[in-house]
């Protein structure tokens, strides 16, 4: 990703919240596309929008809509969309090919001359779920590292997947540095991180490469005017700041990132000017509890994104009741947008900053499932 000039500093605002009108000065390149690897993959098809129109009329909005991502291939988040092409991408890396294949039954076959690499790699829950997945799939070993806090449903899921789960540590930073060090000891390890650090990057972008199907999914759909992104590290918010930020985009929309306020690394790190790490504790929004935001994604934040808040468990939770009585089985991480998107609103200069007019269209994504 490139930048095209060096924007303004952004508007200085209380700490719950940041903004940057000039965000949308900022270019990226033309994003990826993992063309047709998708559409191969076991029960591949487009996630739904669901509307929540009386969010809208609230909001004073003209629609606000959910990409629920309650069942992406069987799993209850997207996370499979950038673990499975980042497992890929990394297989072909070490096969030095990219083989013919129309099922992954077919991949399994094509990568054998690997041996049995283990796919290794740190999760707050659903990244690790989609890791151990994809192993299942392709006939892998997988070894998942859970940080203490994670909750024991999440562990027991990525169970069932066949990986192997242990629990390293009491937060992810601690985690991803235990996966790290267990790869680099041990060749047989593939080490498929989504987050990244300097020399750690071609495996993170395949990964946020992956996200892309995502948003070319919502554009099928609808295009919006403004998107809602949940953050744990800042691998989908980098994945939706090169695809809304390229010049080719017909819209261009404003992206907004909600983070949890027991781990809002993004947002003390915009308030800060730089990279900072920050204490996690427990939250329901397991999949979002980081303390570190990727270290090759920041200057994209930074320079790129509209405007950032934190949420609390209870507004989580409250957003994720509202959309329950209304059918939609989104989790507290997905549900968090809109808890975002309805604390944003109502700061001071946001819905200039947002661009949030009456006839705008808001999509939230709803990255997990109940």
């Amino acid at each position: 990703m490139t930048t095209s000039s060096t924007p303004a500093a952004p508007t200085a605002r209380p700490a719950g919240i940041w903004l940057n009108p000039h965000a949308r000065d900022w270019t990226s390149t033309e994003p990826a596309s993992c063309g047709d690897f998708h559409d191969r993959l076991p029960g591949y098809a487009p996630t739904p929008l669901r509307d929540v129109p009386d969010l809208a009329e609230q909001l004073g909005v003209r629609r606000v809509l959910v990409k629920d991502e309650s069942d992406r291939f069987g799993l209850p988040a997207f996370k499979i969309l950038g673990a499975s092409w980042g497992v890929y991408r990394a297989l072909c890396e070490r096969l030095g090919t990219q083989p013919e294949w129309h099922t992954v039954t077919e991949l399994g076959d094509a990568i054998a001359p690997l041996g049995k690499p283990r796919l290794i790699t740190a999760s707050a829950g659903n990244h690790g779920r989609a890791v151990a997945r994809m192993a299942r799939w392709l006939g892998l070993p997988a070894v998942i590292l859970l940080p203490s806090t994670t909750s024991d449903g999440l562990a027991d899921a990525i169970g069932t997947e066949g990986a192997e789960v242990r629990r390293v540590g009491d937060s992810y930073d601690e985690a991803v540095t235990t996966a790290t060090e267990l790869a680099a000891r041990d060749e047989r390890y593939l080490l498929v991180q989504d987050t990244s650090w300097p020399g750690y990057e071609r495996i993170p972008g395949w990964i946020r490469q992956g996200y892309q199907t995502m948003f070319r999914e919502i554009d099928d759909q609808l295009v919006p005017d403004l998107v809602v992104v949940p953050v744990g590290v800042g691998s989908l918010l980098g994945a939706a700041l090169e695809y809304y930020r390229a010049t080719t985009h017909p819209t261009r929309p404003s992206v907004l990132a909600v983070e949890p306020d027991t781990a809002a690394c993004l947002l003390t790190s915009l308030h800060a000017g730089r990279p900072v790490t920050v204490p996690t504790g427990n939250t329901v929004m397991e999949g979002l509890n980081a303390g570190t935001v990727s270290a090759t994604g920041w200057p994209t934040f930074r320079d790129g994104l509209d405007a950032t808040v934190a949420v609390s468990d209870a507004a989580a939770i409250r957003a994720g009741e509202l959309l329950a009585d209304k059918g939609i089985g989104v989790g507290p991480c997905g549900a968090a947008t809109l808890a975002g998107l309805s604390a944003a609103v109502s700061a001071k200069g946001a819905r200039e900053v947002l661009n949030l007019t009456p006839e705008r269209r808001v999509v939230a994504l709803g990255t997990d499932g109940r």
